[in-house]
């Protein structure tokens, strides 16, 4: 329909528009004082000196820097001041021009040639374009009604011409610059028509949206939105005297959506929180709801969401993280090399670019059982040390609440994220060393279970998705290693136990003690004491007699209290005068400084005062909360004119432990002759076994042998060697066996200066845990039946002294 020919070829200097398009058959004002236009229009004036009419200027779009493809031929109309008496242009569009290469021309302007593109239309109109006319009139005058410009309503509807009525709408003000560059550069007037009618069109559409939008707006605005209006308003005014005025901005939290938006916060949580924020700017300043969202999104915007603690390089040195850990715990081996094994695990995973799959990173759930005193808090903090992460213990001794660690629902006053959130945003990161502190002394009430609650943060195929109750979004806390504690295991619910894994620390050697008290413990008290490394000085020996007989632990938190006791009592009778610094303590020193020693081992004592100096006394061994010990059996028959027949228990027995000593009387009254006992004793006097510190509960049924060597002891007039303990299980038959904590009993043994202990003989393997010289200081028989442990813990009839040579398992 239209031809695009190069006619004739122009010669113009250039007048560029920045940001704005000139289509013919528009009359626009310039102003001269823009050094680019003044030069186009002075080189106009002197080539038109010497050429008839008026000066030709060529229109050009500049977009970006970046000239249009096709121009617009101009005339300078007119030449004076504008209406706010700067100098100006008056310039016509003529007609579009194809914009060639650059040539030379008078003045400073830039020249160009040009091709003009002519522009044809089939006269009359087909149907098609006639119908494109009239819509096109029918819009442009429905859009000028609306604005109120009448009288270009009649101007609109006189124009006939296709291609002048097209580029009429290069006055529309709703039209951007790429939408009239795009005009100017089509050719085709019917094309150009239609997109103008197309532009319009869009706009017509936007504009009724709009005032659809806003008579529904108007319409549904009652007193509570108009107040939120005015108060939105009376802010924006005081935030403009605030910046008149030089004054700091009062509030930075107030505008919520923006600090929203400029969090680094994940899709999810970012789209919850953008709904909390519509709801407050709907909410009045009186709602109580406005507070609950205010601190609701304060703590989402102080959450660590994408926030993560690089590990340190030592994490991915294991070497070095193992020399962290030997620097700052002696001991405790076994915790050490599964820290170590999760650390080149992680290493290994980092290097393959495994950091998360399937949603989940590598964290770690480990508990560390062991008595109080071992180092399983302060094993968290070097776990943290050694890995570079940020360090959060969490106490839940005594927690009764399940709200405690899932969070409290926000409706309720004083509502607060769990303890697991919290301690995340304590830490700053999302994958810190959190320590579950003494998770054994977790209780539950009416307020629920907080046991119950642990189980999905403490599971490694559930916790990338914890949701908190009072946040209600996806925390992800598969990359948080979490540390538990606890002394006693029975105490933890059987399916918590179950989804961690369970490192045991049994407690330390005398050697470790003495290590750890030179290297950590002496060194620590000095300070504290305000006493120099080179004042006071412990003797080895000092230390041993110390860890030996004036603490008796599984830990070294007695011996620690020892120490400080001692270096007070130097720093008192230094700054009295009664001694001089520096001064090295011996092992002699110890009964004048801090009195005489609380646990003398029985071997050591008088014979005649030793427990096991009267038969119907035997030595057993057991494990408690605070790790294994040293626990005695007596027997005694009852007087047969007292007419008490039966078997009587003391001690505060637990149900499992009453049962071997029925269990022991029962097998010496039907094995009696075998083993050459006077059995018939035991049929009309009364038996009683006690076992002494009776305000301490015992349970379990490990005792099993122990009662029946007392019972036997009693019996035969033969007394239980002193060196000697047990422990085992006893069955009708004569049977002994296994039992558990066999490290713990075994380092208590070691601790009481026992030398010789009798273990079952399936427990056999359990000795590979023992440290080694431990073992080399005990000579362990492993039995199978209750007659070898006799034959082992009975010292001879004849004489009532130990066998010179024990009798082998």
């Amino acid at each position: 329909m239209a031809a695009e020919s190069p006619a004739f070829t122009l010669t113009l200097p250039v007048l560029p528009l920045d940001d704005e398009v000139v289509l013919p058959g528009m009359v626009v004002p310039l102003d001269l004082s823009d050094a680019e236009v003044r030069a186009a229009v002075e080189a106009a004036q002197a080539a038109a000196r010497s050429e008839p009419g008026k000066p030709k200027v060529l229109l050009v779009p500049r977009v970006d820097g970046t000239y249009a493809r096709t121009g617009v031929l101009g005339t300078v109309e007119q030449v004076g001041r504008l209406a706010d008496g700067d100098p100006g242009a008056l310039i016509r569009g003529r007609s579009r021009v194809r914009i060639g290469a650059g040539t030379t021309g008078p003045g400073a302007a830039l020249w160009v040639e040009g091709a003009a593109v002519e522009e044809s239309v089939p006269d009359p109109l087909p149907g098609q374009v006639a119908e494109l006319v009239k819509e096109y009139k029918a819009l442009a005058t429905s859009w000028l009604r609306k604005r109120g410009a009448w009288q270009v309503v009649d101007r609109v509807q006189a124009i006939d011409d296709v291609s002048a009525l097209a580029d009429n709408s290069g006055y529309s003000p709703f039209l951007s610059t790429e939408q009239k560059v795009e005009l100017l550069e089509t050719a085709d007037p019917v094309a150009r028509l239609r997109l103008a009618t197309q532009q319009l069109r869009d706009h017509l559409a936007e504009q009724e949206v709009a005032e659809t939008i806003a008579k529904d707006v108007q319409e549904g605005v009652d007193k509570q939105q108009r107040e939120f209006l005015l108060r939105r308003q009376l802010e924006a005014v005081r935030k403009e005297l605030r910046e008149l005025n030089g004054e700091q901005e009062g509030e930075e939290s107030d505008d919520y959506r923006a600090r929203v938006e400029a969090a680094d916060l994940p899709e999810k949580v970012r789209e919850a929180a953008l709904k909390e924020v519509d709801k407050l700017e709907r909410a009045s300043d009186q709602s109580p709801e406005g507070s609950w969202i205010r601190t609701w999104l304060d703590t989402v915007l102080e959450m660590p969401w994408n926030e993560r603690t690089d590990d340190s390089a030592s994490a991915y040195d294991i070497k070095g993280a193992r020399a962290v850990l030997d620097a700052e715990h002696a001991g405790l081996e076994d915790v050490k090399e599964r820290i170590t094994e999760y650390l080149a695990v992680r290493k290994r995973r980092a290097d393959r670019g495994l950091g998360v799959v399937g949603g989940r990173r590598g964290g770690a759930v480990l508990a560390l059982v062991g008595p109080p005193g071992v180092g399983k808090t302060s094993l968290g903090e070097s776990v943290a040390h050694a890995m570079g992460r940020k360090f959060v213990r969490v106490a839940l001794g005594g927690v009764r609440d399940e709200a405690e660690i899932r969070g409290h629902r926000r409706t309720y006053v004083g509502a607060l994220p769990g303890r697991i959130v919290r301690a995340v945003k304590e830490a700053g990161s999302m994958n810190p060393v959190i320590l579950l502190d003494e998770i054994d002394k977790v209780g539950s009430d009416f307020r629920g279970d907080p046991a119950a609650a642990l189980l999905e943060v403490l599971d490694p195929a559930q916790n990338h998705t914890f949701r908190d109750h009072y946040l209600e979004v996806e925390l992800d806390l598969s990359d948080v290693v979490f540390l538990a504690t606890a002394n006693v295991l029975e105490a933890i619910p059987e399916a918590l136990a179950d989804r961690m894994e369970i490192v045991r620390l049994d407690g330390y050697t005398e050697d470790e003690k003495v290590v750890i008290a030179r290297d950590h413990l002496l060194p620590r008290q000095l300070e504290r004491a305000g006493l120099d490394r080179d004042e006071v000085t412990l003797e080895e020996s000092a230390l041993r007699k110390l860890a030996g007989e004036y603490t008796r632990e599984a830990g070294v938190r007695t011996l620690e209290r020892s120490i400080a006791r001692l270096l007070r009592k130097v720093a008192a009778q230094h700054e009295l005068g009664e001694r001089e610094l520096p001064f090295t303590v011996t092992d002699g020193d110890l009964r004048d400084l801090i009195g005489r020693p609380h646990h003398v081992p029985e071997s050591a004592q008088d014979p005649a005062e030793r427990r096991t100096a009267v038969p119907g006394v035997a030595t057993g061994l057991a494990v408690t909360g605070a790790g294994g010990d040293v626990l005695y059996v007596e027997a005694s028959l009852a007087d047969p004119e007292t007419g008490a027949a039966g078997l009587t228990l003391t001690g505060q027995l637990g149900d499992v432990m009453k049962e071997p000593a029925q269990i022991a009387l029962s097998f010496l009254r039907s094995h009696g002759a075998e083993l050459e006992l006077p059995v018939a004793d035991l049929k009309d006097r009364g038996v009683h076994i006690h076992f002494p510190a009776g305000a301490v509960p015992k349970d379990g049924p490990s005792a099993g042998i122990t009662m029946t060597t007392a019972l036997a002891s009693l019996l035969s007039g033969r007394l239980v060697r002193t060196d000697v303990a047990m422990t085992g299980e006893v069955s009708l038959t004569g049977r002994v066996l296994p039992i558990g904590g066999v490290k713990q009993k075994l380092l208590a043994a070691h601790r009481a200066g026992v030398t010789t202990v009798i273990i079952p003989k399936r427990n056999e393997p359990d000795l590979d845990d023992v440290p080694a010289e431990v073992l080399d200081k005990l000579d362990v028989h492993t039995v199978t039946d209750v007659r070898q442990v006799l034959e082992l813990a009975l010292a001879p009839a004849a004489t009532g002294a130990e066998p010179a040579v024990p009798v082998a398992a």
